[in-house]
């Protein structure tokens, strides 16, 4: 049976955060997810670049107690970054630790990054979408595993044995509460003393993409149904649910539903559906003609007939 479940675009979900989190809740999973979207630290993922701008603007109105309240009660609100001024990010993204410097005020000891990282779950009171990942990497002439690994396994870890490009048979241990997509590297261990990285794959066959305790869902919606709002039927872990998208909905808009993602320890994750507006890669006259005239329209009104 198909259940109605209501969806709404949630900054406290983009952070991985429960609804009224403290203060350092909130600044410290704002600098583990700009740290993980960060685009310096994710060259080769397409996303990281508007989901940054994404997570900078959830901190930015959660933070600001005056720019919440508007969002909490449904207003509209100025959508500008912490330091106003429109898009902050216009002229590129400074690096990422000079960007947290400037934004909390104060100077953090440089380190380089450990080879290892130690994961946890968040405590009581706050549900993260998933630990912050590895860090990145960028592979040369190195070599690449693809590992399939089902949720259940990326939630709780996985053993693996991995055999080298010279027959060397290698156990890993995956970290608990991975994600799809992540890259783990195993340093110094192919001929020559290269790198071999993991590359971990989390999806289940009706397209979901698990992330620590967060679900992932891409939605491809035509122009009208964006445009108009539609109801469509997705896919969850827990069987198909009714999706209201509402009216408006651009390409990037997230709609959150609320307890549909992994459970570990009594906690639970949401799934987040993101929208895709797809574009006929032909069209009929009918359709041509009705996408010349919306043009016209939003030309202005020196362009109608």
């Amino acid at each position: 049976m198909v259940q109605q479940v209501p969806a709404t675009e949630d900054y406290w979900s983009v952070l991985g955060l429960r609804p009224g989190s403290d203060g350092s809740s909130l600044k410290r999973a704002f600098r583990n997810q700009a740290r993980r979207w960060h685009p310096d630290l994710n060259g080769n993922d397409p996303r990281a670049e508007e989901q940054f701008k994404l997570v900078n603007e959830a901190y930015a109105v959660l933070s600001d107690p005056a720019r919440r309240g508007a969002w909490e009660a449904g207003l509209n609100f100025d959508e500008a970054g912490p330091e106003g001024g429109g898009d902050p990010f216009a002229r590129g993204f400074p690096d990422f630790d000079d960007y947290l410097d400037q934004l909390f005020g104060e100077r953090r000891r440089r380190t380089r990054e450990p080879e290892q990282q130690t994961y946890q779950v968040d405590p009581p009171g706050e549900v993260s979408a998933s630990p912050p990942p590895p860090p990145p990497v960028q592979a040369t002439t190195d070599l690449e595993t693809l590992v399939e690994l089902s949720p259940e396994q990326a939630l709780q870890g996985a053993s693996l044995e991995i055999e080298l490009q010279d027959g060397t048979a290698v156990e890993v241990k995956t970290p608990a509460m991975a994600g799809d997509g992540w890259r783990l590297r195993l340093a110094g261990v192919t001929p020559g003393g290269g790198d071999h990285f993991l590359h971990l794959r989390v999806c289940t066959p009706d397209g979901l993409r698990v992330d620590g305790l967060r679900v992932l869902l891409s939605l491809d919606l035509s122009p009208a149904e964006a445009a108009l709002g539609c109801a469509v039927v997705v896919p969850t872990l827990r069987g198909p649910v009714k999706l209201t998208v509402p009216a408006g909905s651009s390409s990037g808009r997230l709609l959150r539903l609320r307890g549909r993602g992994m459970e570990w320890g009594g906690q639970r994750g949401d799934q987040l559906v993101e929208v895709r507006i797809v574009v006929p890669e032909e069209l009929g006259e009918a359709e041509a003609a009705l996408y010349q005239r919306l043009g016209q329209l939003a030309r202005g009104p020196e362009h109608r007939q």
